[in-house]
C-alpha cells in the first residue's frame, strides 16, 4: 500500500474488512479523505486492479458517539436505499458492504462505489443548476418502491427553536406558531430527506458553468417516506443559506417547472418551508462548517444567520 500515513488513517479491522469485499487479486494502493460531511468519517479508496488498473470506492464510517448510536438505523436505510437505487436511473453509488454494528470493523461502517462529480457551492453557474437539482428530485420522488422506507420524522418544535440574534421578532414569533399546528395531510413520497447541494455531485468544467450535468446523488442514510414539500423545503433552506433568500424562494417554482407537485393550499406549503427553515436555526454552526471548508469562507455563522432570518421573514410575507 502507497501513501501509508493515510491509509493508516482508516483503521486495521475496517481495511481487513473492506479487503475481503474486493475481487481476486485487488488491493487498496492508496487513501483520501473526502470533506463536507457531518456526522461520518468519508475517504475513497483507491483500488489497484488486476490488469494494472485502478477503481475508486467510498468508505464512510461513524467514529463520533452520538452518530454510532444511530448508525445501526442508518446504515441499514442507506444500503437498502442504495439497492433500491439500482437500474433506476437515479444515479447513486453502488452498495458493496456494510457493517451497521461494527461485528467486523472497529466502528459502523458502509463501503460503496465512487461517483465522478464533486459538490458545487460556488454562486456562479447557479441559474443552470437550480433546475437541474429541480428535476432530479422530481425523479427521486417519481420513484414507487415495493416496500416503503419508514415515515418520515422531525424533530424540531416550537420550543427548541433558536431565534438568531436581531431577527425580526414578530416574523419568527409568527413562523413558530406555525410550528404549533397539526402537520397538514398529505400524498406521500418516496424522499431522500437530505437533498442538498452538498449532497449533489456535478461534472462542472470551470469555462462552462453552464452546462454542468448531475452525475450523482450521495448520503441516502435518512431515505423516508412523506410529502415531496418537506424535502423541496430542505433544499429551499440551504439554497437560501448558501446563495440568499431570493434561490430558496425560487426553488419551489423550479420544482413545480419540472413537474413536480406540492401542497395545493399556500397554508400548507408554508408550513413544511417554515418547519425545515426554523430547523436550521439549531444547527447553523454545523451546517455551515462544510461550506467554509469548501471554500465559502464569508459564510460565517453570523453572515448564515442573517440570510435565514431574511428567508423566514421573506417566508412570512410571502405565505404568511
Amino acid at each position: 500500500m502507497t501513501n501509508h500515513d493515510e491509509a493508516t488513517a482508516v483503521r486495521p479491522l475496517t481495511l481487513a474488512w473492506v479487503s475481503r469485499h474486493l475481487e481476486v487479486g485487488e488491493r487498496i494502493v492508496k487513501t483520501a479523505a473526502l470533506h463536507g460531511g457531518i456526522t461520518a468519517e468519508t475517504r475513497r479508496l483507491t483500488i489497484g486492479t488486476r490488469d494494472g488498473g485502478t477503481r475508486d470506492l467510498v468508505l464512510r464510517t461513524f467514529i463520533d458517539p452520538f452518530y454510532v448510536e444511530h448508525a445501526e438505523d442508518w446504515l441499514n436505510r442507506e444500503a437498502d436505499a442504495l439497492t433500491l437505487l439500482t437500474g433506476t436511473g437515479v444515479p447513486a453509488p453502488g452498495l458493496v458492504a456494510v457493517d451497521p454494528t461494527a461485528a467486523h470493523c472497529e466502528y459502523p461502517s458502509l463501503l460503496m462505489t465512487h461517483l465522478a462529480g464533486r459538490a458545487v457551492f460556488d454562486d456562479e453557474g447557479l441559474e443552470a443548476r437550480v433546475p437541474l437539482l429541480a428535476r432530479q428530485l422530481v425523479a427521486i420522488h417519481a420513484l414507487r418502491p415495493a416496500e416503503r422506507p419508514r415515515e418520515y420524522v422531525t424533530l424540531t418544535t416550537a420550543d427548541t427553536v433558536v431565534t438568531p440574534k436581531g431577527a425580526d421578532a414578530a416574523a419568527w414569533a409568527a413562523a413558530i406558531d406555525v410550528l404549533r399546528k397539526p402537520a397538514p395531510p398529505y400524498e406521500g413520497r418516496f424522499l431522500h430527506r437530505d437533498f442538498q447541494p452538498g449532497n449533489v455531485l456535478f461534472d462542472v468544467l470551470p469555462p462552462r458553468p453552464a452546462g454542468a450535468r448531475i452525475t450523482g446523488v450521495v448520503d441516502w442514510a435518512a431515505t423516508s417516506w412523506g410529502p415531496a414539500d418537506l424535502d423541496v423545503a430542505h433544499c429551499s433552506t440551504n439554497l437560501a443559506l448558501l446563495h440568499g433568500p431570493a434561490w430558496g424562494l425560487r426553488f419551489p417554482e423550479a420544482y413545480e417547472e419540472a413537474g413536480g407537485v406540492l401542497a395545493a393550499a399556500a397554508n400548507e406549503r408554508l408550513y413544511w418551508r417554515v418547519r425545515d427553515g426554523l430547523a436550521c436555526s439549531e444547527e447553523v454552526q454545523q451546517v455551515t462548517q462544510p461550506w467554509r471548508d469548501a471554500g465559502r469562507t464569508e459564510l460565517t455563522t453570523r453572515t448564515v444567520e442573517e440570510r435565514l432570518n431574511a428567508y423566514v421573514t421573506a417566508l412570512m410575507d410571502a405565505l404568511g
